[in-house]
């Protein structure tokens, strides 16, 4: 099983924007060292709690302080630029990172952002299709362009201005050939696009804020995708994302983890629960359909989602969770603040050298689940 990370990441309003910045590049370069295998790195515009504006930007300046982790936007929002312009950036930073690039995508789901770029009133779920079908006619094919798909606003064109011999008309292809593995992150309980996903041959991401109990229900669709095209879903391309924290001391990791009121992972739930029930969005929270939005509390969700404990507590809650859904291909740890530093770094250390091969080690399975 690989070990991947994750991070939105979310802060505290009174932090200081260049102490955090620096914070998440460290956090991802401990990643590096401690054996991670990727990390995930989200984006938006207009939340001064998540404070990376743009993934792509954010992992370039990774490259040379990372020797081995994988760097991927987790995610690109489809919804919020012209497609030519991702396709090309996410092409370069392809190269930049000589192919230890991974391109996550989604839709945008913050309706801020949406409201800022004038799309708050527009199908970003459906700017989201047309963007990557023109992404990937773009990497997939040769100048001069003329793309113009079906029922699709993006119009690719160079056959008025370019001029090949003088190098005018070309837009940029990935490092990795034909394409860079492309992954989407999945939110909702028996999400459809997971099927979409399966036919095109991208990889689901689950992530950290829906109840375990889900977490089947998006392998069951990926593989309904992968049928429909007459392939086979591999349990290897199958991520899921956890909130996890690992100590020392089964004492420190209760306190820091689930009863501080000031820690972090209290205030990263508080803010998902909020602006998730502001949105409409917290069914993944939820046990069953009709549970009542009262009933799904700050302690439910936290009871719920975080694991935490020593090495041993931590190793046993993910072999269960291996169990209930029947194996995946990587965990994915969540990154939060780091109110304690020291606990925050140790966390990522004990993760990588110690938690992650002993449940190798119990599963049998080095490099993936099957």
């Amino acid at each position: 099983m690989r070990l991947g990370y994750f991070t939105m990441p979310m802060h505290p309003m009174h932090r200081n924007w260049t102490e955090t910045l620096q914070e998440d590049r460290e956090g991802i370069i401990l990643a590096d060292q401690f054996g991670f295998y990727d990390c995930f790195v989200g984006e938006h515009l207009a939340d001064k709690v998540e404070t990376i504006t743009n993934s792509m930007l954010f992992l370039s300046s990774l490259i040379s302080d990372t020797k081995t982790i994988k760097l991927a936007t987790g995610t690109s929002n489809l919804s919020q630029s012209h497609p030519a312009l991702i396709a090309s950036h996410a092409a370069m930073l392809d190269h930049l990172a000589k192919g230890r690039f991974i391109f996550g995508i989604s839709p945008g789901s913050l309706p801020t952002d949406a409201e800022i770029l004038g799309t708050l009133d527009q199908d970003r779920q459906k700017m989201f299709v047309e963007a990557i079908d023109v992404i990937l006619a773009i990497w997939q094919g040769e100048p001069p362009y003329d793309i113009n798909l079906p029922d699709n606003r993006y119009k690719i064109s160079t056959m008025r201005t370019g001029e090949l011999s003088l190098g005018l008309g070309y837009l940029a292809k990935p490092y990795q050939q034909p394409l860079p593995e492309i992954v989407g992150t999945v939110v909702a309980p028996f999400s459809k696009g997971v099927i979409e996903m399966g036919k095109k041959d991208f990889h689901p991401m689950s992530a950290n804020f829906l109840l375990s109990k889900w977490l089947k229900s998006h392998w069951d669709n990926y593989c309904v995708g992968k049928e429909a095209v007459g392939a086979k879903a591999d349990r290897s391309d199958w991520r899921i994302a956890r909130t996890i924290f690992v100590a020392d001391d089964e004492a420190t990791a209760k306190r820091y983890a689930r009863e501080d009121p000031n820690g972090p992972y209290h205030f990263y739930y508080n803010q998902i629960l909020t602006k998730f029930k502001r949105a409409g969005i917290h069914g993944g929270f939820k046990e069953h359909r009709e549970q009542p939005d009262d009933e799904i509390t700050l302690d439910y969700v936290m009871d719920n989602l975080v694991m935490y404990g020593t090495v041993n507590s931590v190793v046993d809650q993910i072999l269960e969770l291996n169990e209930e859904v029947g194996g995946c291909g990587e965990l994915v740890y969540a990154g939060m603040d780091w109110v304690d530093p020291a606990l925050g770094k140790r966390s990522l250390e004990l993760m990588g050298t110690e938690v992650m091969p002993r449940v190798r080690k119990a599963t049998g399975t080095p490099d993936g689940i099957s």
